[in-house]
């Protein structure tokens, strides 16, 4: 990447903006998605391994793209390759209320999937340039923009449930929208030079090793609760807790809105505590939260509980990001990667998993698995961050 800022079209404040609207839509997309899982369920009447079924589809696209798009992104920069991923993520958007059958709405999901990881990529490998021109750390704020996308798009999607607005226009007013959103904003991103690089256009994908591995099994095990919380609360609180729908899609908000809030105090927190205590005190505070959440079994404690869920994982990937860019003899970039990558599989592997489990035993302990994996989070922790402090 290069970092003579003077090549630059636009005043990196420009960038900065753009990038974060890039992350806020593609969070909305994604909470759009989250809120209408009980949609589709009805509208195909599935079960809930045929649902799992669905979620591994989108899985399987996300984890595709993941091995490629690094090399197109280094091919031909991250704006066009933004502009193809937002456009992908949102005509499957759109598109997948009208499939005439389950094995049509598991091909579309499956683009969505191979979309939302084409424009994760894109979209942070343009917040890492557009850092590199700040040359101060800002990547965390990226992120919770993402976290306040998700939360918007579940009080829209409350708000239009409320209102008797049909699922097939809510979906098409948010893929249009979406749309628009990523393509002005595009306009304003760094030049193409700053996120191109034709010498790695044909790098090999590399799987970590290491400690790099541990790191990102921490990232995979953190984003796996992750995922499962934007795909599964909102179902959890309409079939265990026989929640309205307006009621419902709140879980999916008051989850986004404490990611939101933690991520945008994280630097602060990681301040006082340092990084290690700050990845074991958020990993336990998800995992007691969850189980508190899932015992007492009431739609109010389910909504302060998925909240304080949030918070405990708004802070485990960001801290992950920083110990990988810190990794001796591992240039930053190289180690970010590939904890992104393996979180990222975490991220989409999660849903499928629950959804596995709670066709046998039941949604309410499927989701024990967050906890799980948020305990597993905080027990490696200092293991983890030893040879990177």
């Amino acid at each position: 990447m290069h970092n003579d800022n003077d090549s630059l079209t636009h005043p990196p404040l420009a960038a900065r903006v753009a990038t974060k609207a890039h992350f806020f839509i593609s969070g909305l997309l994604f909470a759009s998605w989250g809120v209408h899982v009980p949609t589709v369920r009805k509208l195909y009447d599935l079960g809930e391994a045929e649902l799992a079924w669905l979620m591994l589809a989108a899985s399987l696209g996300a984890i595709i793209a993941l091995t490629r798009v690094g090399n197109w992104v280094a091919r031909h920069g991250a704006r066009p390759v933004v502009l193809v991923g937002g456009l992908m993520i949102c005509l499957p958007l759109a598109l997948l209320v009208h499939m005439p059958g389950y094995f049509s709405a598991m091909a579309t999901l499956f683009v969505f999937g191979l979309a939302t990881g084409t424009l994760d990529v894109a979209m942070n490998a343009e917040a890492v340039a557009v850092e590199d021109a700040y040359a101060r750390p800002i990547m965390s704020s990226f992120h919770g923009f993402f976290s306040l996308g998700g939360m918007a798009g579940a009080l829209i999607g409350s708000a239009v449930a409320a209102a008797g607005v049909t699922p097939a226009v809510h979906l098409a007013l948010v893929a249009v929208g979406g749309f628009i959103g990523v393509w002005i904003a595009a306009r304003y991103m760094l030049p193409t030079e700053h996120t191109h690089s034709p010498e790695h256009a044909d790098a090999p994908f590399r799987l970590p090793r290491g400690v790099l591995l541990l790191l990102g099994m921490l990232a995979a095990f953190g984003l796996i609760g992750e995922g499962a919380m934007y795909d599964w609360s909102t179902l959890y609180m309409v079939r265990v807790l026989d929640s309205p729908a307006a009621v419902a899609a709140l879980a999916y908000g008051a989850f986004s809105a404490a990611m939101a809030a933690g991520r945008f105090g994280g630097d602060y927190v990681r301040a006082r505590l340092g990084s290690a205590r700050t990845l074991r005190v958020s990993a336990w505070l998800a995992a007691i939260s969850m189980i508190a959440a899932l015992i007492i079994a009431q739609s109010w404690a389910a909504l302060a509980g998925f909240a304080l869920v949030g918070v405990g994982f708004s802070n485990i990937i960001p801290v992950l990001f920083s110990a990988a860019a810190k990794v001796p003899g591992v240039p930053a970039a190289q180690g970010i990667a590939a904890v992104s990558g393996a979180g990222y599989v975490g991220f989409m592997i999660g849903p499928p998993m629950i959804g596995f489990l709670a066709h046998g035993w039941g949604l309410g302990v499927g989701l024990i698995v967050v906890a799980v994996f948020a305990a597993l989070v905080a027990l490696l922790a200092r293991r983890a961050m030893a040879t990177t402090m």
